[in-house]
């Protein structure tokens, strides 16, 4: 028999936190932001509640291709540009629009033939310094843009620290800059969409929230907001272990009990994706109640403190993320993020669609 762990993926949730994007957002399109197969939803799972999206926002060419091959007719953006003559040609083919950060991808568009079809989102780096013209340089690749004939230009920056401070230094540097050029404008990733909605503009980039997770990594800070999770990982216990006073659990003996206990381990490990610097005290369920991970998370199992449901025994039902436990509390409790454990779900996971 297979093991018990599986993955359950709700696309339902998925196009509930779409709404919400939209209300907070009323007067910008968004764009779905599906990058890295829809945060390891799988692009083909999610596909189907992203209908009420303006657009679909990712970065790797044959994902695109394939959102196009799925059947979506409205605008699709490649985050990151393109790379080599090559890329450009399958963008035309298939009607992409594409981020151009610098002038290499200026000089790859402007050689391409009819690259005056192609709508360009011109990256400003406005602080974030990671991708983008820096602003004493934007003005002159818009228009060395607009001279090689690009017609569609939509001006476009990111934020650095849009989930947990002010997004006004790098507004007001993009602002400055682009005051007079015409275009639209592209600037809030998800934390700007739930918090700074002077930052809307005309396209929204919602990403992780899409997904029930938050910007800051902290499931309290979206507790008002309604987002509902789109991804549920569930096991069950597969042994129950009796410990006295002082015995310890797991490899290098990291927890050891200071009262008689009873210990339950799961089927679920770090080569499942769950994190394996999961440390004691970390959400779990069991049963729908809540407890804790005890001890350190093995490849193929990990351990939880049954004491709070005396009743459990093997076969019992876990819930390791979902709705009940937030997937951002287990990442912060392992000193990481939601995003991550979203992406890293193992390819031996089951997948079923909820």
């Amino acid at each position: 028999m297979p093991r018990p762990i599986v993955a359950q993926i709700h696309p339902a949730a998925v196009s509930h936190n779409l709404s919400i994007v939209k209300q907070r957002a009323s007067r910008s399109r968004a764009w779905a932001v599906v990058k890295a197969n829809a945060y390891g939803h799988g692009i083909d799972r999610v596909f189907p509640a992203l209908a009420n999206a303006d657009g679909i926002a990712l970065l790797d060419l044959d994902e695109a291709v394939r959102v196009r091959e799925l059947g979506w007719t409205k605008p699709i953006l490649l985050l990151e540009g393109v790379f080599k003559p090559g890329d450009v040609q399958i963008a035309q083919q298939f009607d992409l629009s594409m981020a151009v950060h610098c002038r290499e991808q200026l000089d790859l568009l402007r050689l391409s033939p009819s690259h005056e079809r192609v709508n360009v989102h011109l990256k400003m780096n406005s602080g974030m310094n990671r991708l983008g013209f820096r602003p004493d340089a934007y003005r002159a690749a818009w228009e060395q843009a607009r001279s090689a004939g690009i017609a569609d230009i939509t001006l476009m920056s990111h934020f650095a620290n849009a989930d947990d401070g002010d997004v006004a230094w790098q507004m007001d540097r993009f602002d400055a800059v682009t005051q007079g050029i015409p275009g639209q404008r592209s600037l809030a990733n998800s934390a700007a969409v739930l918090w700074h909605p002077q930052a809307h503009r005309d396209w929204v980039r919602p990403g992780v929230v899409l997904y029930g997770g938050s910007p800051t990594g902290q499931s309290r800070h979206i507790d008002d907001v309604g987002l509902r999770a789109s991804m549920t990982l569930r096991s069950e216990v597969i042994g129950v272990q009796s410990l006295s006073a002082e015995e310890t659990v797991g490899y290098g003996r990291a927890f050891a009990a200071n009262r008689e206990m009873r210990i339950g381990v799961v089927a679920c490990g770090y080569a499942d994706g769950y994190p394996r610097h999961a440390s004691t005290g970390t959400p779990i369920a069991i049963d729908g109640v809540m407890t804790q991970v005890v001890g350190r998370v093995s490849m193929d199992m990990l351990t939880v403190d049954l004491t709070p449901c005396p009743h459990a025994q093997i076969g019992s039902k876990v819930e390791l993320w979902g709705d009940q436990v937030k997937i951002d509390d287990v990442a912060h409790a392992s000193g990481t993020i939601g995003y991550e454990l979203m992406c890293a779900l193992a390819k031996r996971v089951p997948v079923e669609i909820a």
